[in-house]
Parts: structure tokens; sequence; C-alpha cells
């Protein structure tokens, strides 16, 4: 069983969060949320709000110790909330520093770029911002999923079985 830190705001991909929550919690892992503050976070659904979940946990009280991966949900809003936090983007880059699994999928992979996690790897994201990850240094594609020495991405929803299962396969 793994310990799996999912970290969002308001305006996350509601399939992105809720998909990987409740599968990798069917597998039997361990899986906190954390946001900006503890408490309501609300996901952008399609092109309204939608549904809403509790994060059990604040990002500025977080770091990667007794965590084994870290999953960055997208959706256009979430991400451009948390590249501008500091303690977000300290924490990604403290998950890639302990050697630890990050997995970003659709806009999420702007919070890479933010982290400095892009140069020289391999991967992929939602069309309208690969230009940006190519920009900062990767070697972008068009597939599923692509993991690069501990970053995975995923370009939609339409690749959450596939981004899950490579997120069970680095806990494995």
């Amino acid at each position: 069983m793994a310990r799996i830190l999912i970290m969002a705001s308001d305006g996350f991909e509601q399939s992105e969060l809720f998909t990987p929550l409740e599968k990798l919690k069917e597998a039997g892992h361990d899986v906190h949320i954390a946001a900006p503050k503890a408490g309501t976070i609300r996901a952008w659904d399609k092109d309204d709000w939608g549904k809403t979940v509790e994060a059990d946990l604040a990002i500025s009280d977080q770091s990667p110790d007794g965590f084994d991966v870290l999953v960055l949900p997208g959706g256009v809003i979430n991400p451009d909330n948390l590249r501008v936090d500091d303690k977000a983007v300290a924490l990604i880059k403290g998950f890639a520093d302990a050697g630890k699994p990050v997995a970003a999928i659709c806009h999420a992979p702007w919070l890479l770029v933010e982290a400095g996690l892009v140069q020289g790897r391999r991967m992929t994201s939602f069309k309208s911002i690969r230009s940006d990850i190519q920009n900062a240094g990767a070697e972008v594609v068009d597939q599923s999923v692509v993991e690069d020495r501990g970053v995975i991405t995923s370009r939609n929803p339409d690749d959450l079985d596939d981004f899950v299962a490579a997120i069970e396969k680095a806990v494995a």
C-alpha cells in the first residue's frame, strides 16, 4: 500500500481528481488531498462548476516525507492557481528531489514547468499547452501516458485509465 498525495485547488478538472482518487483508494492505497487551505475545494466539470471534495491537508504543511507519489490533476484554473503558489511549486520540487514520482495530467504539466522538471524529459499534455512544455525544454509526444525519470504525464480525461495504471506501476 502506498501513501499518495493529490494536490489541487478550486477549478481542478473533476474527472482528473475523482478518478485517480477512487481507483487508487479501491486498490488499497492511502490517498490524501492537499489544497492551499484544508477544507472544501470545487471541481470544474466541462463548462461549469462541479462537485466538491474535502482537502484534508494544507499544502504549506506538507513535505514528500511519508508519501510515495504526488498526483497533479489538471483543468485550466487549478494549475494556473497553483503555479503561482510558492509552497505548491516547492512541494513538487521536493518530491522530484526525493526521487519520488510526480504524475501530472492535462494542464497540470504547467506546474512541472514552474518546478523546473521539464528540461530534457519526454512528456505529453493537453494539446493547448504543448508549446509551453516544448519551449521549457521537453520532447513533446502525443501519447496517452509518458513516464520519464519519475515524471508521469497524460493528455486529458480520456487517458485516465492509462494515467492511473502508470501511477500504480510507479508505486508497485
